[in-house]
This record gives C-alpha cells, structure tokens and sequence, in this order.
C-alpha cells in the first residue's frame, strides 16, 4: 500500500475531485493550502501499489504539474474496510512494481549528487583496497566483503531507469558515475597494491598470477557474461519491486570490483596481461549489466510519462541497446576465445591421461604411477604451454610421476612424446619428472624422505 499526499491547484480543484471520485479512491480534502494563492487544498489518501502510476498520470492530466508536490509514502498497514474496493482493470499487467515517480526517486538515491558524492568515493576506495588484501591473501571471505561495501549498483539503475522514463540528467549522472567508480576501483586498487608491494607486506617476487582468486579474473569466458547479466535482472527487478536492493548491489559488485582490482593488482606488478584479462572481464561485466537492466524496466513496462512521444523514447532506447550489444559482441570474441582455450586445454590434458596411462600399461613402465597431488607435494601432475596449444607452436608438457626408488626411466620422455605428438596432432616437448617413492605396507607409495632430482627426458 502507498498513500499519496498532493496539492490541489485552485483552478483544477473539481477535475481533480472528479478523477479521484471516478476511480473510487477513498481520500480527504484539507482546505487550508497555507499562504499559497496557486493551490486551494492538500488531498491525501491510501491506494495500492500498482494504482499509484496510473492514477498520478490522469490527475496531472488534470493540471498536476512538476510544480505541485507530490508526496508517496510506503504505508506498511493500513486498518480500514472502506479499502474494499475493486482494483483498476489492468493490475495484472503491473503486479508487483513501484510507479514511475517512485522508480525514478528510488534510481536518483541510488546515485548521489555531486555535493553527496563524497560518501560513494570513499566506500569505493575502500571497498577496493579490501578487495586487493582478499586477492592476495587469496581469502574469498575478504573478497566477499569488499562486495558488501561497493556502492555501484547505484549508477548502474539509474542510467537504465533515466533512459526508460526520458530523464537524461539521471541517464547522464549514472552513466558519469559508473566511470567515475570504476576509474576510482582501480586507481585506488593500483596504489594500494603498489604501497603493499613497496613496504614488503607480500614476500618479495610473490607472483600474483598464482593466486587462485587472482587467476579466476584473469581468462573470463562466457559463464562471466550469465553472472554479470543476472546481476542486471536482479538489480532492475529489485528496484522495480521496491524490495530494496542491498543483497542485490553485492551481486553487482562481485561482478566489478574484484576483477577492478585485480587490474590494478597488475598494474602495481608491472604485468600488463593480468590487467588486460581483467580488464576485459571489468567491461564485459558493467556493459551486460546496463543492458540487462535496461531491458528488464522496459520489459516491466515502465515508458515515459504522458504527453512524452514514445516513439522518440522507444528509438533512443533501441540505439542504446545496439551500442550495447555491439560492444559486447566485440569484446565477447576474447571470452570466445578464453572459453576455446579452456575447452581445448581440458581436452589436451584428458589426451595426454590417457596415453600416459596407456603407457604405463606397458611391462617397461608398469612401476610408475601418475601422481597424486591431493597426498604428494604441491606440484601439478600434469602441466603445459597453452600458448602454444592455441597457437599451433610447441607445447611443452611436463608430466610428473611416482616410481620406485633406485629405478630409473630414461626413455619414458621421449616415447611419450612421440605418442603425444601422434595422437594430437601437435608439436609436443615432454618433460618428465620423477619422485622416487617407498612402498608402504599396504603397498601404496610413499615419497622418500630425501627424495631425489626429477629425473628429465627431452624428445
């Protein structure tokens, strides 16, 4: 329920009377319109969610302008069984939306002024700092937490609703906003990082590329795309309903400020390629979540008020999403190519499994054992160049297996490698690294205390 306070203007006093009498809305005239010689009355009364919209426009067809206030308020109960009346036919079109003036209110808090703005930078700063501590200490929670602070689903809703309701001081203020963030996350990002790295709080020559968390924003494919385009929905549903859009902003946020400060993680590394991957993510991420959230309003059926030509608005509308969508496309040709590479990658390395198994079938190698990391120390089983697999060039596969100390094999790399290279049809180098291993008395291995050097075996 809502309930809506206006000033009646003197002259339109009777057709505003008259269209609230028509559509049975049960309200009360105060007379007393205080010094004012414009406004005769204030007229309040309850209404439903979805009539609020419909009704406003029909009394400012009245001669309600921009002028007169108009106040909605959120009545959380309203006691009276004089409210049984029946609703506006069309209702079903808009269960479960907030009117127009609301939504357009709602987006405009969402996105503060220019005087305001002081608190939207600093949550900004800071939610990038913590989310440059979370990467490097590679602890989901912290990351997590930097989302719960980030203020950027503010801008995001308030270009998409400027653009549906024909407010481009609102369009213009989100989309300045959302530059302004996103400069700001990774700026922030790159000095702090920078700072970290300058008074040793990260072990000297700590790769960031390592990082599990840092690694995740690195190759974004096409499952980044879903996740920034439910963020959209969700926070254009969530503003549309009035639900509120707190839990709904941390979504927006996992899909921008970690891969924002991973890009300034790598420019305080000096590593243009983690910021470029992450970067990339950072405008696929924001550009799907304006077009989603564009498209959800207007799907929602929010249009300009009356006397607004839609056909203009519809147009413009219609522009932004192809600029939209082109620019997604463009840069959806890298994610394209990330997802290849991982589909390739995964495929090369289940290939390589295999005839390394079937290798090991064989009499001469039926001591070794393909490594199990989860038990052994912390090193790949199996590695190789992906650059090279994507590029048709040498790829260099490093193998790493378990045999029985005191043995040796040193033709295991060469034969591997001509199976390799005839079974996929690339130009494979294998490397093959050994543990010498004890038997235990349940006769699985066990790594040697002293160890030994992996033993190499190039083709």
């Amino acid at each position: 329920m809502r309930f809506v306070e206006l000033s009646v203007p003197t002259d339109e006093r009777s057709a505003i009377l008259e269209v609230l009498d028509a559509e049975d809305v049960d309200y009360v005239v105060t007379d007393d319109a205080g010094d004012s010689d414009r406004y005769a009355a204030v007229v309040a009364f309850p209404l439903a969610q979805d009539d609020v919209e419909p009704l406003l426009d029909r009394l400012r067809e009245c001669g309600v302008g921009e002028d007169a206030w108009t106040v909605v308020l959120d009545a959380k109960t309203v006691v009276s069984e004089r409210l049984a009346v029946e609703g506006r036919d069309d209702r079903e079109a808009r269960r479960g939306r907030i009117a127009r003036d609301e939504l357009r209110t709602a987006a405009a808090d969402l996105a503060p002024e220019r005087s305001e703005r002081w608190s939207y930078v600093a949550m900004t700063v800071v939610s990038s700092a913590v989310a440059v501590v979370g990467l490097l200490q590679n602890s989901a929670a912290v990351v997590v937490g930097s989302m719960v602070i980030a203020p950027l689903i503010g801008p995001a809703m308030a270009a998409a609703t400027g653009t549906v309701v024909d407010d481009r001081g609102l369009t213009a203020r989100g989309v300045a906003l959302q530059v302004l963030g996103l400069g700001l996350a990774v700026a922030s990002a790159a000095v702090f990082a920078a700072a970290v790295r300058f008074v040793g709080l990260v072990p000297p020559g700590t790769d960031i590329t390592t990082i599990p968390e840092v690694q995740s924003r690195l190759a974004p494919d096409f499952l980044s795309l879903a996740v920034a385009l439910g963020a959209g929905v969700a926070g254009a549903i969530s503003l549309a309903t009035g639900a509120g859009a707190a839990l709904v902003g941390v979504m927006i946020a996992v899909a921008l400020i970690p891969p924002a400060a991973t890009v300034g993680l790598g420019i305080a590394w000096g590593r243009p390629l983690v910021s470029l991957g992450s970067g990339v993510l950072v405008l696929v991420n924001v550009l799907s979540i304006n077009l989603a959230a564009l498209v959800v309003l207007w799907a929602i059926g929010y249009r300009p008020q009356a006397g607004v030509e839609l056909d203009t608005v519809r147009e413009r509308l219609r522009q932004r999403v192809r600029v939209l969508v082109l620019a997604l496309v463009v840069l959806s040709a890298f994610l394209a190519g990330v997802t290849y590479l991982t589909y390739q990658s995964a495929q090369f390395e289940r290939q390589v499994e295999t005839e390394v198994d079937g290798m090991m079938d064989q009499e001469a190698y039926a001591a070794l054992e393909l490594r199990d990391t989860s038990t052994g120390p912390s090193e790949t089983t199996i590695a190789f160049d992906e650059v090279g697999l994507v590029a048709g060039g040498p790829i260099d596969v490093s193998v790493t297996l378990d045999r029985p100390a005191g043995t040796t094999h040193p033709r295991f790399a060469a034969a591997l490698d001509r199976r390799l290279t005839r079974a996929t049809g690339h130009n494979v180098t294998v490397e093959a690294r050994f543990v010498d291993t004890a038997r235990t008395d349940s006769g699985r291995p066990a790594t040697n205390a002293t160890g030994s050097p992996a033993r190499r075996g190039l083709s």
